[in-house]
């Protein structure tokens, strides 16, 4: 049949598809289906279904009115948008003699089970998380917010995956032109693939070669539909649990979706924890190194004495030791996560005990240096999105503090401030509410105030509707 030929030619090995011929009536015609990605059964029952059909059949359009009711069926005569049909998963139905195809839907492949997200684990709230399928990260949203005003525009990305990513966002709520922006910037994209929502994160930056993330990350359908209420867009991209949420501002990477659940002073207390442990591991090794070699008066003597016992007869310099030592924790920590889960646990007990205390004991280090590395790693981990780029800059402030002293280090603290001020994307400054001062949301800032007192969205965020009550 010349219509089967034309969409097996496209295929490099055409038994990926199988092919059912039957006859209705006078009609000759066969359905073409990908059996990896449809429902077995589907293709069975429209073959029953017309070839006991008790009405005259004359055409293809005959059908959808008289013997598959009970199916979605499109007609179409682009053999290449039916391609892309038969290739996530629906099936194809068409008779000798018309050159268009019936698109039915068949699809059926195995998903992941919806559980919570191994990246935000919560004592209170949702467990919830998305998973690699678009439909059901969509039906998670919709669940959740239930209005016609949530809107979702889909689009396919990719030369070859074709792969679909949906754009979500409150009509009302978001602000016009950072949708606009947004879907002229992914119509944009000319790629072979998109396998994961992270391939676009480069398109939706400003600065895609920053060390700093400009783009929010999140596996929670609550946590997504808090920030859609407040303005932002999100994109759903099939095939990953991770959805994209956009504008994006520093301040978001010190809030938990469980800050929400728990009392508000709590909340607050445990923000100002990730601040100060942010700060302390970015700035702790470089501080220890300044002091160490440019201003060893400002220790205490009694720290002084401790830590020149520890270093006597190290053949490393301060600056050296304390480079080598996080160097040394950043290799055990990617060695931990990249092991399986239960070797990589026994690979983190061995690196950081035995192996440290190892050196320590050989006189290669000194245990100040373990103790300072170790404080500062741990501090790290009480903002996880942001271990990536402060491990970046706390070795670069390390660097500096080692050779330039506590005025270098100061200079390098301003000039790391002054470019994050300068980030801003899609009108968010990156350093809202506190570089611009933003005084009204500030009760989401360090402090997390009662939601009684949160009657409007924050301004960092454009949008088109302050109030959240309207």
């Amino acid at each position: 049949m010349e219509n089967v030929e034309r969409i097996l030619g496209e295929f490099a090995t055409p038994n990926n598809v199988v092919t059912h011929e039957f006859k209705c009536g006078k009609l000759l015609g066969a359905v073409i289906v990908n059996p990896d990605l449809s429902d077995a059964s589907v293709p069975r029952a429209v073959i029953y279904a017309l070839e006991n059909c008790a009405q005259k059949l004359d055409s293809l359009d005959d059908f959808d009115r008289y013997a598959l009711l009970e199916y979605d069926i499109k007609i179409s005569s682009n053999v290449q948008d039916c391609i892309n049909k038969l290739l996530n998963g629906d099936m194809l139905l068409c008779v000798e003699g018309d050159a268009r195809y019936a698109v039915i839907n068949a699809r059926s492949y195995t998903t992941r089970a919806i559980m919570e997200p191994p990246t935000e684990t919560v004592m209170r709230g949702p467990r919830e998380g998305f998973i690699e399928d678009l439909k059901t990260n969509l039906s998670l949203l919709e669940r959740r917010l239930k209005t016609p005003d949530l809107a979702i525009d889909r689009m396919e990305i990719g030369r070859r995956t074709k792969t679909n990513v949906a754009v979500c966002y409150l009509n009302s709520v978001a602000a016009p032109q950072v949708v606009q922006k947004i879907k002229s910037r992914l119509k944009k994209i000319d790629i072979d693939g998109i396998v994961d929502s992270h391939y676009l994160v480069p398109y939706l930056e400003e600065k895609p070669y920053s060390v700093f993330t400009q783009t929010g990350i999140s596996e929670k359908p609550d946590v997504v539909a808090a920030k859609l209420l407040e303005g932002r867009v999100a994109l759903v991209v099939d095939g990953s649990p991770m959805v994209l949420t956009v504008p994006f501002v520093l301040i978001e990477e010190f809030q938990s979706g469980e800050d929400y659940y728990q009392r508000a002073p709590y909340s607050t207390f445990v923000r100002i924890l990730r601040y100060l442990g942010l700060i302390l591991a970015t700035l702790l090794p470089a501080l220890y190194v300044a002091m160490q070699n440019f201003h060893y008066t400002l220790i205490p003597v009694r720290f002084m004495i401790t830590l020149m016992t520890a270093i006597k007869g190290l053949p490393l310099s301060p600056l050296a030791e304390t480079l080598f030592v996080l160097l040394l924790f950043e290799i055990i920590r990617e060695a931990s996560v990249r092991m399986p889960r239960a070797v990589g646990m026994a690979m983190s007990i061995v690196g950081a005990l035995v192996l440290g205390e190892t050196a320590v004991n050989a006189g290669i280090i000194s245990s100040p240096a373990v103790m300072i590395t170790a404080l500062s790693s741990i501090a790290l981990f009480t903002v996880p999105n942001l271990i990536g780029p402060m491990s970046i800059l706390r070795l670069a402030f390390t660097l500096i503090g080692g050779l330039c002293g506590l005025f270098g280090l100061i200079l390098a603290v301003l000039f790391a401030l002054h470019y994050v001020c300068s980030l801003n994307a899609y009108d968010s400054p990156y350093l809202a509410p506190f570089a611009p001062l933003v005084y009204s949301d500030f009760k989401d800032a360090i402090e997390r105030g009662p939601l009684t007192t949160m009657k409007k969205r924050p301004k960092s965020i454009p949008n088109q509707n302050p109030t959240r009550q309207i």
